[in-house]
């Protein structure tokens, strides 16, 4: 993939599309305030270093000045404030790390929070510590990984969802056009809403976003794996399991997996998350703390709600639960299980992976799908050809999960995109009915190699 260096320059002045956002910008360093310049024709606003105050300027306002430090930066990602002041986070270096449709897509390679807080030497020293801690914290943030962004189309949203949306959105910033829910960055934006800095506001998401191409019948097959990890319910492993009263659920994540091929692309949609329960895993010494489930009154309500959601969202659910049916994950498993006789139009399925595929005995998973392939095959996928024409509806969705929605998940998943797959390149006229891509090893190993940073996403 393209570094910096490799991408062609940008002509100064160049219009920005509607909707679009500033693609480089000038950061210039002066003692009393940042100023921040759009050198793709756009405009420039400057931030106090005293109290993180934003002012949009004029051109002149913005060449002003010469005794400053000047640099380039790739978007402004947000703004805290916090006791001393503000927190302007900007991005330093980005990669090319592939193309979705006709945009461009990046990886935010490295951030930078600039400091507006010289507020802080008259903080009382307890004020002190907490402001240290805090900006300890923002360091963390600096370093969050798989973040990715474009400056001209909004990644949130699948193609199956876009498609049905109004044509009049795309004119609308960024911002506006991006389902909240995968934008990571979405409560750092505040200020720059407020003050309408839209081509300045760079909705990140986090996830996975891979490209891998191949040729069948000498023609030119991609797929795209796009991950898009959900915020209202962020956490690590082990400190943050199962769902909220709201119902969201952590480690919660929506994998496309798009195909590209003569002019028609294909969408398949699946979503993973924690067992959406009210449940806990204290960390402690032990390799494996146990999950303990909360007792609440409300705890069917929250089930509910969860599933609304994804009803809404993406129509008929199916759950496939991987967990373990004896000992700790056995307990928390039969509670899920018990919850979903609430729901009989909601169909689940126990998959006992470590008994069934124990070993490394992955091809096991053929015998969850002859149990689901004609629920999935129901479910079907999106398709849509050059003309922008639906042809196809996904018109539901699997939901899987483990305890971390890791390794089996991972597992679970990749097994049926590729069936999923080799369902797209027969109706495409790729293959055959008889035809599959893992009668190919250079094919399969592609396939493998796109899904195999998935896991990353939920680290």
């Amino acid at each position: 993939m393209a570094t910096d260096a490799d991408e062609a320059p940008l002509l100064a002045d160049e219009p920005l599309r509607p909707g679009s956002c500033s693609r480089e910008l000038e950061l210039r360093e002066f003692r009393d305030r940042y100023v921040f310049r759009s050198l793709d024709g756009g405009g420039a606003f400057a931030v106090a270093r005293a109290d993180g105050s934003l002012h949009p300027l004029s051109p002149e306002e913005a060449a002003a000045g010469s005794d400053c430090k000047v640099s380039k930066i790739y978007g402004v990602a947000g703004m805290i404030r916090l006791l001393a002041g503000s927190y302007v986070l900007v991005i330093t270096s980005r990669k090319d790390a592939g193309s979705y449709g006709a945009s461009t897509v990046y990886h935010a390679n490295s951030m930078k929070f600039l400091c507006c807080n010289e507020a802080i030497k008259h903080l009382t020293s307890e004020e002190k510590r907490d402001e240290a801690y805090f900006m300890s914290l923002l360091r963390i943030a600096e370093t969050t990984c798989g973040l990715y962004y474009s400056y001209d189309r909004d990644l949130t949203l699948n193609l199956q969802r876009a498609s049905k949306l109004a044509a009049g959105r795309v004119h609308k910033p960024l911002w506006k056009q991006a389902d909240p829910r995968f934008v990571w960055n979405r409560n750092l934006l505040e200020e720059l809403i407020e003050t309408k800095l839209d081509e300045f506001i760079t909705p990140l998401i986090q996830g996975s976003f891979q490209t891998e191409q191949f040729t069948l019948k000498d023609r030119l097959v991609r797929i795209t794996l796009f991950s898009r990890r959900c915020n209202r319910r962020l956490g690590t492993r082990m400190w943050r399991r199962g769902a909220n009263l709201e119902g969201a659920t952590a480690n919660f994540v929506e994998t496309e997996q798009l195909v590209e091929y003569e002019g028609l692309t294909s969408s398949f949609i699946q979503v993973r998350g924690s067992i959406p329960l009210l449940w806990e895993q204290i960390v402690d010494l032990s390799y494996k703390p146990r999950p303990s489930i909360i007792e609440h009154e409300e705890m069917t309500k929250v089930v509910e709600r969860h599933f609304h959601d994804l009803s809404q969202r993406y129509g008929d659910t199916m759950v496939i639960d991987l967990t373990d049916k004896q000992g700790d994950e056995g307990n928390l498993s039969n509670a899920f299980a018990a919850e979903m006789q609430n729901f009989p139009d909601i169909r689940y399925v126990h998959f006992d992976f470590h008994h069934i595929c124990g070993g490394g005995n992955f091809d096991n998973l053929q015998v969850l799908y002859d149990e689901i392939e004609e629920a999935i095959q129901k479910q079907g996928y999106f398709l849509m050809n050059s003309k922008g024409e639906i042809l196809l509806d996904q018109s539901g969705v699997v939901r899987s999960n483990c305890i971390d929605c890791l390794d089996r998940t991972n597992v679970t998943q990749s097994f049926l995109a590729r069936k999923s797959l080799d369902s797209q390149l027969q109706r495409m006229g790729a293959l055959s009915s008889a035809e599959s891509i893992s009668q190919s090893d250079i094919i399969n190993d592609k396939f493998k190699k796109c899904k195999c940073g998935l896991s990353m996403v939920m680290s």
